[in-house]
């Protein structure tokens, strides 16, 4: 595998509310990939690292090296500690495959990106887009949000995001309904989605934009392959009143 590291440094420009919300992370892009091959996996990675040696730096640049490491280990035989090792395993799950299948396997591949999606004084937010073939009538294609508590340096639970839960999430089934035109008085599936106990509920990934919070929900979470990825933006001005006081978005 070849290492590719750009030769400049990126300042990424901040997205905030207001003026006195701006801050500016010091970020350099780094970018994997590996040497191409007739008959290997094609793996591309691009993600944002801080450069800064703090314990919010420690704290996000560990983060995203964990959900990468997370979507690319694949063979069991190897144990896997950081991103090297994560492509390896990738590389064997495929050399395992077609060693059964000598015939029959198509080549891998791999496509992630990393970006920085909201950054004020307070919040961080990442979004991770991935894609993923390992076999079969298609691929796999994912987002993934990673949001960090800037002033602590530690990771944050999107839940923590807000005072009033149960309130949010009332409110966020309403604009899911008049997006997606669910009568009120429906079964929340009985337009064809796939809600569990035909009940909605928040989606595993909630990150924050320039225009609002996201709730993204990846393909089969709610509804068919098909239908790919359900999103829902909720503004800021609408979104305010449900998040902690701490977070002042």
């Amino acid at each position: 595998m070849k290492f590719f590291k750009a030769l400049f440094i990126l300042f990424l420009f901040p997205i905030f509310i207001s003026c006195e919300e701006e801050s500016t992370l010091v970020m350099e892009p780094v970018v994997y990939t590996n040497a191409p091959c007739d008959n290997c996996p094609e793996i591309t990675i691009q993600y944002p690292r801080i450069l800064e040696d703090t314990k919010l730096g420690r704290t996000v640049n560990t983060g995203i090296q964990e959900e990468i490491i997370e979507l690319l280990t694949f063979a069991d035989s190897l144990e896997v500690t950081n991103l090297n090792e994560a492509v390896n395993s990738f590389n064997l799950g495929y050399s395992e495959l077609k060693e059964v299948y000598p015939d029959e396997t198509v080549p891998w591949e791999a496509r992630i990106n990393a970006e920085v999606s909201f950054e004020n004084r307070r919040v961080l937010s990442i979004r991770m887009d991935s894609y993923l073939f390992t076999g079969g009538a298609h691929g796999y294609s994912a987002t993934n949000f990673l949001n960090f508590d800037i002033e602590k340096g530690e990771k944050i639970d999107t839940r923590e995001l807000f005072s009033d839960l149960l309130a949010f999430r009332a409110y966020a089934e309403d604009k899911f309904r008049e997006q997606e035109k669910i009568p009120t008085e429906a079964p929340i599936n009985s337009t064809g989605f796939m809600f569990e106990l035909d009940t909605f509920y928040l989606p595993e990934n909630i990150g924050l934009t320039p225009k609002g919070i996201l709730l993204l929900y990846n393909q089969y979470e709610v509804a068919s392959y098909a239908d790919g990825q359900i999103q829902l933006l909720i503004p800021f001005k609408e979104a305010k009143k449900f998040v902690t006081p701490a977070m002042k978005l």
